[in-house]
């Protein structure tokens, strides 16, 4: 405890080819408005970019920024290393395409110790710098686009599955465990999901927001997608309490896609009249989905016409991606699966 009261904070980051972003996420951290003891601890990946050039500036300028090294690259190892490293009782991850708020550290300490949740997170804001992350961050806070989780569209304050994140009291990691480094993405649900069953809370506070910058470009979106959906499957395979409706929905959407797009190219003539009722509804699949993409585009607000455009590209290059990766994860695990979209390749962090 500070002289105030206020439980020290940790911030851990792991950071992989993050150039862009990472000094602007450091310096939301060092502006936080909260009166405690503070630190931030980052997991340096082996980045082909400026990164840890960047990184050693900014701890040889400030004592409370620090780094570790993870040769790995991978999220769940550099989140392990760095929290190992953490020297306060409350541990905040951080991630290098976010910016906190000024209140963020108060607020999400407050509800910590007013809940006596194990970990407590809010919304993931997304927004964007130029017209398709504009378009893709639409695409992440809409119902549409990622599936309506508390942590994208907002919900009461209460209990949940999982948070976004995470505010954690740092003692929790002694008494369930670290981040599984197997899980290579989905590491936090997983995590949650001992905490909850070790008989703690999870806590989703609305009044808690970060904003996130997604992908910028078509082709890293679809990889990132694709990845998230392996291994939202493979969780699926380990954990079947983690299965929920709504990750069945991209699949179904995928998969009747494709069977109604070839249903256009057999023809009514000569079949009966079962098959040819079932052919003109398997013909519509595509066009429903279509429609759904044009509904969300032209009703999601504060979006230019052209930004529009872009969310009805964006939708279909996070819906299936994601659907052919979650029945690969489902079927046939996850394997070695990475997120092809990040610069450094083979890695995934």
């Amino acid at each position: 405890m500070a002289a105030t009261g206020r439980p020290g904070v940790s911030y851990v980051m792991p950071v992989l080819n993050e150039a862009g972003y990472v000094r602007e996420a450091v310096a939301s951290i060092l502006g936080q408005e909260y009166d405690g003891d503070q630190e931030i601890v980052l997991a340096l990946g082996p980045s082909t970019d400026d990164t840890t050039e960047i990184v050693e500036r900014m701890a040889a300028e400030d004592s409370r920024v620090r780094f570790v090294h993870n040769p790995a690259g991978r999220t769940p190892i550099g989140l392990n290393l760095a929290i190992k490293a953490t020297r306060l009782p409350v541990v905040i991850r951080v991630d290098a395409h976010s910016l906190l708020g000024p209140d963020y550290t108060s607020r999400g300490v407050e509800t910590l110790l007013r809940t006596g949740a194990a970990d407590v997170g809010g919304l993931m804001a997304a927004r964007g710098r130029n017209d398709l992350q504009r378009a893709v961050a639409a695409a992440y806070n809409s119902r549409y686009g990622l599936g309506g989780a508390a942590y994208h569209s907002g919900a009461p304050e209460g209990e949940a599955e999982s948070a976004y994140l995470g505010i954690f009291r740092r003692s929790i990691f002694d008494e369930v465990g670290f981040y599984d480094e197997s899980l290579w993405r989905g590491q936090d649900w997983e995590l949650c999901l001992r905490i909850r069953k070790a008989g703690h809370k999870i806590w989703f506070d609305p009044e808690l927001s970060t904003t996130y910058f997604p992908r910028e470009d078509f082709g890293p979106l679809a990889a990132q997608s694709y990845a998230s959906g392996v291994w939202r499957g493979e969780l699926a395979r380990r954990h079947p309490e983690g299965k929920s409706f709504r990750h069945l929905l991209p699949p179904f959407a995928l998969l009747a896609s494709s069977v109604g797009s070839l249903a256009w190219f057999v023809p009514l003539t000569g079949v009966g009249p079962v098959k040819g009722w079932l052919l003109r509804g398997f013909r519509l699949a595509p066009l429903g989905y279509a429609g759904l993409v044009g509904y969300a585009a032209a009703t999601t607000e504060n979006l230019r016409p052209g930004q529009r455009l872009l969310l009805a590209r964006v939708l279909p290059t996070i819906h299936f991606p994601w659907a052919a990766g979650f029945i690969r994860g489902r079927l046939r695990g996850s394997g070695q699966t990475v997120d092809a979209g990040r610069k450094c390749r083979g890695r995934d962090a």
